[in-house]
Protein backbone atom coordinates (compact mmCIF):
# COMPACT_ATOMS: atom_id res chain seq x y z
CA UNK A 1 0.00 0.00 0.00
CA UNK A 2 1.40 3.36 -1.00
CA UNK A 3 0.75 6.49 1.00
CA UNK A 4 1.61 10.15 1.03
CA UNK A 5 0.72 12.90 3.44
CA UNK A 6 0.11 16.55 2.79
CA UNK A 7 -0.45 19.16 5.44
CA UNK A 8 -4.17 18.57 5.77
CA UNK A 9 -4.73 15.50 3.56
CA UNK A 10 -4.07 11.80 3.51
CA UNK A 11 -3.59 9.90 0.26
CA UNK A 12 -3.53 6.08 0.28
CA UNK A 13 -3.42 3.61 -2.60
CA UNK A 14 -4.10 -0.11 -2.75
CA UNK A 15 -4.43 -2.62 -5.59
CA UNK A 16 -7.41 -4.96 -5.51
CA UNK A 17 -7.97 -7.97 -7.77
CA UNK A 18 -11.51 -7.02 -8.77
CA UNK A 19 -13.32 -4.78 -11.21
CA UNK A 20 -13.87 -1.12 -10.44
CA UNK A 21 -17.62 -1.79 -10.60
CA UNK A 22 -17.38 -4.49 -7.89
CA UNK A 23 -15.37 -2.16 -5.63
CA UNK A 24 -17.73 0.76 -6.27
CA UNK A 25 -20.64 -1.47 -5.19
CA UNK A 26 -18.86 -2.47 -1.97
CA UNK A 27 -18.25 1.21 -1.21
CA UNK A 28 -21.78 2.42 -1.93
CA UNK A 29 -24.21 -0.40 -1.09
CA UNK A 30 -25.12 0.00 2.61
CA UNK A 31 -25.71 -3.74 3.07
CA UNK A 32 -22.28 -4.60 1.69
CA UNK A 33 -20.57 -1.80 3.63
CA UNK A 34 -21.88 -3.22 6.90
CA UNK A 35 -20.24 -6.57 6.11
CA UNK A 36 -16.69 -5.22 5.84
CA UNK A 37 -16.30 -1.75 7.40
CA UNK A 38 -15.15 -2.52 10.94
CA UNK A 39 -13.70 -5.32 13.01
CA UNK A 40 -14.57 -6.96 16.31
CA UNK A 41 -12.78 -5.33 19.24
CA UNK A 42 -12.12 -2.13 17.30
CA UNK A 43 -15.45 -0.86 16.04
CA UNK A 44 -18.32 -2.33 14.11
CA UNK A 45 -20.78 -0.57 11.84
CA UNK A 46 -24.32 -1.74 12.58
CA UNK A 47 -26.51 0.60 10.52
CA UNK A 48 -25.97 2.36 7.20
CA UNK A 49 -28.19 4.56 5.05
CA UNK A 50 -27.30 5.95 1.66
CA UNK A 51 -29.06 8.23 -0.82
CA UNK A 52 -26.57 7.67 -3.65
CA UNK A 53 -26.89 10.83 -5.73
CA UNK A 54 -25.03 14.15 -5.75
CA UNK A 55 -26.36 16.03 -2.72
CA UNK A 56 -27.74 12.82 -1.21
CA UNK A 57 -27.06 12.12 2.45
CA UNK A 58 -25.42 9.09 4.01
CA UNK A 59 -24.89 7.95 7.61
CA UNK A 60 -23.24 5.01 9.32
CA UNK A 61 -23.78 4.13 12.98
CA UNK A 62 -22.10 1.51 15.07
CA UNK A 63 -20.39 0.49 18.26
CA UNK A 64 -16.78 1.26 19.11
CA UNK A 65 -14.53 -0.58 21.55
CA UNK A 66 -15.98 -0.52 25.05
CA UNK A 67 -19.52 -0.37 23.68
CA UNK A 68 -19.50 3.35 22.88
CA UNK A 69 -21.95 4.30 20.10
CA UNK A 70 -20.63 6.30 17.16
CA UNK A 71 -21.84 7.78 13.90
CA UNK A 72 -20.32 9.39 10.86
CA UNK A 73 -22.34 11.17 8.21
CA UNK A 74 -22.00 13.25 5.11
CA UNK A 75 -23.26 14.20 1.69
CA UNK A 76 -22.31 12.76 -1.69
CA UNK A 77 -20.47 15.25 -3.90
CA UNK A 78 -19.17 13.18 -6.84
CA UNK A 79 -20.64 9.94 -8.21
CA UNK A 80 -18.98 8.82 -11.44
CA UNK A 81 -19.71 5.11 -11.50
CA UNK A 82 -17.42 3.16 -11.38
CA UNK A 83 -14.45 5.55 -11.47
CA UNK A 84 -14.96 8.13 -8.74
CA UNK A 85 -16.85 8.68 -5.52
CA UNK A 86 -16.55 11.68 -3.20
CA UNK A 87 -18.46 12.58 -0.08
CA UNK A 88 -18.20 14.80 2.96
CA UNK A 89 -17.22 13.22 6.28
CA UNK A 90 -18.35 14.38 9.73
CA UNK A 91 -17.61 12.01 12.65
CA UNK A 92 -19.26 12.40 16.04
CA UNK A 93 -16.29 11.00 18.00
CA UNK A 94 -13.96 13.94 17.39
CA UNK A 95 -14.45 16.98 19.60
CA UNK A 96 -14.86 20.07 17.41
CA UNK A 97 -15.00 17.93 14.26
CA UNK A 98 -15.08 19.77 10.96
CA UNK A 99 -16.56 18.62 7.67
CA UNK A 100 -13.86 17.07 5.49
CA UNK A 101 -13.88 15.44 2.05
CA UNK A 102 -13.21 11.77 1.21
CA UNK A 103 -12.61 10.78 -2.43
CA UNK A 104 -12.09 7.37 -3.98
CA UNK A 105 -10.61 7.15 -7.50
CA UNK A 106 -10.73 3.71 -9.10
CA UNK A 107 -8.50 2.85 -12.07
CA UNK A 108 -9.12 -0.63 -13.50
CA UNK A 109 -6.72 -2.45 -15.78
CA UNK A 110 -7.40 -6.08 -16.83
CA UNK A 111 -9.64 -6.84 -13.85
CA UNK A 112 -7.26 -5.32 -11.28
CA UNK A 113 -8.14 -1.95 -9.79
CA UNK A 114 -5.95 0.65 -8.13
CA UNK A 115 -7.97 2.40 -5.45
CA UNK A 116 -6.70 5.84 -4.51
CA UNK A 117 -8.25 7.34 -1.39
CA UNK A 118 -7.81 11.03 -0.61
CA UNK A 119 -9.13 12.49 2.65
CA UNK A 120 -8.66 16.26 2.59
CA UNK A 121 -9.42 19.23 4.80
CA UNK A 122 -8.24 17.41 7.92
CA UNK A 123 -6.04 20.11 9.41
CA UNK A 124 -4.66 19.01 12.77
CA UNK A 125 -6.50 15.68 12.75
CA UNK A 126 -4.57 14.35 9.72
CA UNK A 127 -2.20 12.30 11.87
CA UNK A 128 -5.07 10.51 13.61
CA UNK A 129 -6.39 9.21 10.27
CA UNK A 130 -3.11 7.65 9.07
CA UNK A 131 -3.91 4.30 10.72
CA UNK A 132 -7.64 4.21 10.06
CA UNK A 133 -7.69 4.52 6.28
CA UNK A 134 -5.09 1.81 5.52
CA UNK A 135 -6.99 -0.51 7.86
CA UNK A 136 -10.26 0.28 6.07
CA UNK A 137 -8.70 -0.29 2.64
CA UNK A 138 -7.41 -3.66 3.86
CA UNK A 139 -10.93 -4.63 4.96
CA UNK A 140 -12.29 -3.52 1.57
CA UNK A 141 -9.68 -5.59 -0.27
CA UNK A 142 -10.33 -8.69 1.85
CA UNK A 143 -14.09 -8.39 1.39
CA UNK A 144 -14.04 -7.78 -2.35
CA UNK A 145 -11.37 -10.34 -3.18
CA UNK A 146 -12.95 -12.91 -0.85
CA UNK A 147 -16.41 -12.26 -2.28
CA UNK A 148 -15.00 -12.40 -5.82
CA UNK A 149 -13.56 -15.85 -5.09
CA UNK A 150 -16.81 -17.06 -3.52
CA UNK A 151 -19.29 -18.94 -5.71
CA UNK A 152 -22.12 -16.93 -4.10
CA UNK A 153 -20.69 -13.57 -5.26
Amino acid sequence: MNSTAETDAIVKEITIKASAERIFEALTDPDQRLKWWGAEGLYRSTHAESDLRPGGKWITRGTAGGGRAFSVKGEYRVIERPRALAFTWLPDWEPNAIVTLVRFDLDENNGVTTVRLTHSGLGESARAHHQGWPRMLGWLKAFVEGAAASPAA
